[in-house]
């Protein structure tokens, strides 16, 4: 077993990887909480695959547990289902000592972690990803949102788990797109600030265990330094800018991960164009994205992907900062007003 702690402001934690780790759920929520009930969260597609493991997991800790089956999809993350988990939460009596388990990808992560943080005011969750795309990413640094109709994560808390369990046997199971849409989200790191990942990755060198290893260390190293996203952190959402505003788009046929995957083609090219980013780079990296079956394009004007990014939460005091590849394992933090962004978004079309 692989192990990086998280040392956030608000509270540390373990990020533990490695294989069978589905197993040792229950002891786990008996290392971190002080829970007598737990309530797994699933999606449909998961619940049925992973579901029974978990809980009797929980049971053989001497955990009261529970379940409750969501529809898969982004439309999941939204005010009817958090109200309708918040209901079951209240209906079976958990109190601030118990516990939710968030077991699937990205949305369950987002939603459960969401009602965690507000059910009465806060009580202890852990993640299970069985996602690549969350166990590198999204369960860990405490972000847990859901959307609204105007945009992608709109409500939201920064709230950290009290444990993150990836047990990468889940990963046998993704589809081959699910798959391919995580790996958008291990390009970034590899862009952002790791040449020698970015490598690994071209050459297909590298093993699953380490891959999450590698992005996890890099993002709770950026977590300590700035939770609340309001400095290094917002590196991380390299692609994620104009992603976001595709992802809004394509009323999420597209997958995140695919989402940011064109994002981060489209910045790579709107930064070449201004002479901040080389060719050569711009070209390695959308190669990498290819590589990995990723889109790269999208149908979309700029027009149309201005006034969905015009709601990002992102945009503050009339200014976005945009991440801005300056080459391959650089990237800078560019403010930029509502009008330069839209000329940013034209010159990554194309």
């Amino acid at each position: 077993m692989r192990s990086v702690t998280v040392n956030a402001p608000s509270g540390h934690y373990a990020v533990r990887i490695g294989q069978g780790l589905l197993q040792t759920l229950g002891a786990g929520v008996r290392e971190r909480t002080k829970a007598r009930k737990c309530a797994v969260i699933a999606g449909e597609n998961v619940f049925p695959l992973y579901g029974a493991a978990a809980l009797e997991s929980l049971q053989g800790a001497g955990l009261e547990t529970c379940s409750l089956v969501l529809p898969a999809g982004e439309g999941t993350k939204c005010l009817r289902h958090y109200g309708e988990l918040l209901e079951f939460l209240a209906e079976r009596r958990f109190t601030r000592t118990d516990c939710l388990v968030a077991l699937g990808g990205g949305v369950t992560g987002d939603l459960a972690g969401f009602a965690a943080a507000t059910y009465q005011r806060g009580i202890a969750f852990v993640q299970v990803p069985t996602t690549l795309l969350a166990a590198v990413d999204s369960s860990v640094g405490g972000k847990t949102a859901i959307d609204l109709p105007q945009g992608k994560n709109q409500v939201g808390a920064f709230y950290q788990p009290a444990l993150v369990l990836c047990d990468t046997d889940t990963l046998q199971t993704l589809p081959a797109r699910e798959l391919a849409a995580g790996y958008a989200e291990v390009i970034k790191y590899a862009v952002l600030g790791d040449p020698a990942l970015f490598k690994a990755l071209g050459d297909k060198s590298i093993e699953p265990a380490e891959v999450i290893e590698t992005c996890v260390r890099h993002k709770a190293a950026i977590v300590a330094e700035d939770e609340r996203d309001t400095g290094a952190r917002r590196l991380l959402n390299l692609g994620h800018t104009f992603g976001h505003a595709v992802e809004s788009r394509s009323a999420y046929t597209l997958l995140h991960g695919e989402a940011v995957s064109v994002g981060t083609a489209m910045i790579c090219r709107a930064a070449c164009k201004k002479g901040l980013l080389a060719p050569a780079d711009r070209d390695a990296v959308i190669a990498l994205l290819r590589a990995y079956d990723l889109p790269t394009e999208t149908k979309y004007s700029a027009a149309e992907l201005y006034d969905t990014l015009l709601l990002d939460k992102k945009f503050s005091g009339g200014r976005l900062h945009l991440i801005v590849p300056r080459a391959v394992g650089r990237c800078e933090i560019l403010p930029v007003t509502a009008e330069e962004a839209y000329t940013w978004l034209e010159a990554g079309l194309r």
